[in-house]
């Protein structure tokens, strides 16, 4: 007999964008940690069925960003900032990677995206709604992890700058200024269209060595 786990047809997708709608609020806060998931809420804000807002829910406790409790339900991760050195300590040794390798494909298939992107940054300044700026990095971030042409590599950078945005998210309004840390971006994503693969490496590790000391200084 063979066992099979597919969702009914068209509840896959209404599951992908649940997963990425809660995804997003968890991160940027808008789902506040410790928080309780309304599920019968979500359904009908959603649109979907309980099946599908299941299986998303069960992707984001993969993430660490749900914790399900029998009989309890589900709740909104607490944000650990000691997790902040092991996060680094993994994304220093993958970020560059995925840089590289982005920049070795000119961007990829993401090619116009980054194009897209680096415009945007090139526009942005510390007078922009520090959400705005928020969603710019999470954008940033993602489109190298795309252009870097790994799927493995992407999902894993993927779940660690998810949970070093919420660390940022607490320390956000201590920061006197993220300018340079949008300017490091445009010269990370200017190095990857242009194809110099170890300036773009170099450049991610310098980025994510200075997000951890700029996050350690206000906390």
């Amino acid at each position: 007999m063979t066992i099979t786990t597919q969702l009914p047809l068209g509840a896959e997708s209404m599951a992908e964008r649940a997963y990425q709608v809660l995804r997003d609020r968890l991160i940027m806060m808008d789902i506040a940690p410790g928080d309780p998931i309304n599920e019968a809420q979500l359904v009908a804000e959603l649109g979907i069925g309980r099946t599908p807002l299941r299986e998303a829910l069960k992707r984001l406790e993969v993430d660490h960003l749900v914790q399900s409790y029998p009989r309890r339900g589900t709740f909104a991760s607490r944000v650990d900032i000691t997790e902040l050195a092991d996060i680094t300590e993994v994304r220093q040794a993958l970020e560059p990677l995925a840089a590289a390798k982005a920049a070795t494909l000119r961007g990829g298939s993401a090619r116009a995206g980054i194009q897209a992107t680096l415009k945007a940054v090139q526009q942005l300044s510390g007078e922009n709604l520090r959400r705005t700026l928020m969603e710019n990095d999470l954008e940033v971030h993602r489109l190298i992890y795309q252009a870097a042409g790994n799927h493995h590599l992407e999902q894993t950078l993927i779940r660690l700058d998810n949970l070093a945005t919420r660390i940022w998210c607490m320390a956000l309004d201590r920061l006197p200024s993220i300018d340079e840390h949008i300017g490091e971006h445009v010269a990370l994503l200017q190095a990857i269209l242009d194809g110099h693969a170890q300036r773009a490496q170099e450049l991610a590790r310098e980025h994510i060595v200075h997000f951890e000391k700029s996050v350690r200084s206000v906390l």
